[in-house]
């Protein structure tokens, strides 16, 4: 993406305003699920991100680069869609409308730590000092929460679901690190990854679930995800992109769960466990470090 002139403070708007909107994906998707599956929430709110995202290319002048792709460039960024639109949120949900917010929060944000290892992996990128003490907190945090502070014993309560958004946080990570090896127009790219989005998820819909219309009680968490959170968030990070670095960009989207935890405690008064600062603190440095 081009690089306009250095405007720290834009790119500070831009960025926080992605990090309030991140913030809400536990609150939105647990309300947009109360009367849709996973399944059914993300057809829809994909189909919608879609719409935004493929207006937005337009009218930011991106759509010449759509004739650009190749049929190997449309095959490789509809399978990164897989992955880090459908896959990843699938997942996600699923976890949010399955346990505790702060605990699925926790485990989300170890996806820094996976681009670690799939960096060293499909990047052939070193193995640092750097790389193993983020990888050692961020596990660390892993294990805090899921021994609830007693690492001699794991709380099985819940694994099934805290294995998923590991594996959610496993998928986003591959998918970053892939990404790294493509070179494609970013508004045209994110518009493709949306659209695999929308084909699997109204597959896999029909599939293990039913097409139904959304019900009125979720059209408002719907709208919010579709076109705000996974749809002009892409807009406005690469607009934070732009206007200053990434290295001063990053670090803020460590903000995310923080923020997050407030609002999930706030709308749904869970019980926030000590093990869980400490969990996320750890996780939250490791991603910092990893950043660095």
């Amino acid at each position: 993406m081009k690089q306009e002139t250095e405007n720290k403070t834009k790119s500070l708007i831009f960025v926080l305003t992605c990090v309030l909107l991140w913030a809400f994906i536990p609150v939105v998707s647990r309300f947009g699920q109360s009367k849709l599956d996973n399944y059914q929430f993300l057809f829809w709110s994909s189909v919608l991100s879609l719409v935004v995202l493929f207006v937005s290319s337009v009218f930011a002048g991106k759509y010449r680069h759509y004739a650009e792709y190749k049929t190997v460039g449309v095959a490789k960024a509809l399978g990164l869609g897989f992955m880090g639109s459908f896959l990843y949120y699938l997942l996600l949900y699923f976890a949010y409308a399955h346990a505790k917010g702060l605990e699925v929060l926790t485990l989300q944000y170890t996806w820094p730590i996976f681009i670690v290892i799939f960096s060293i992996i499909f990047l052939k990128e070193k193995f640092t000092t750097k790389s193993i003490v983020a990888s050692a907190l961020g596990f660390t945090g892993v294990l805090v929460v899921l021994t609830k502070g007693n690492i001699f014993d794991i709380y099985l309560g819940n694994m099934t679901t805290n294995m998923i958004v590991l594996l959610a946080a496993a998928v986003f990570g591959l998918f970053s690190v892939l990404s790294k090896k493509t070179n494609y127009e970013p508004f045209t790219a994110t518009t493709l990854f949306f659209l695999s989005a929308s084909i699997c998820s109204f597959v896999s819909m029909l599939y293990f679930s039913s097409f139904i219309f959304p019900p009125v009680s979720a059209l408002v968490p719907i709208l919010i995800n579709g076109v705000l959170i996974n749809g002009l968030s892409y807009i406005f990070w690469l607009k934070a992109l732009s206007f200053a670095k990434a290295s001063f960009v990053a670090p803020f989207v460590f903000l995310t769960p923080v923020l997050a935890a407030v609002l999930v405690i706030l709308f749904f008064h869970e019980i926030f466990l000590p093990v869980y600062l400490v969990g996320m603190g750890l996780v939250i440095i490791a991603g910092l470090a990893s950043q660095s």
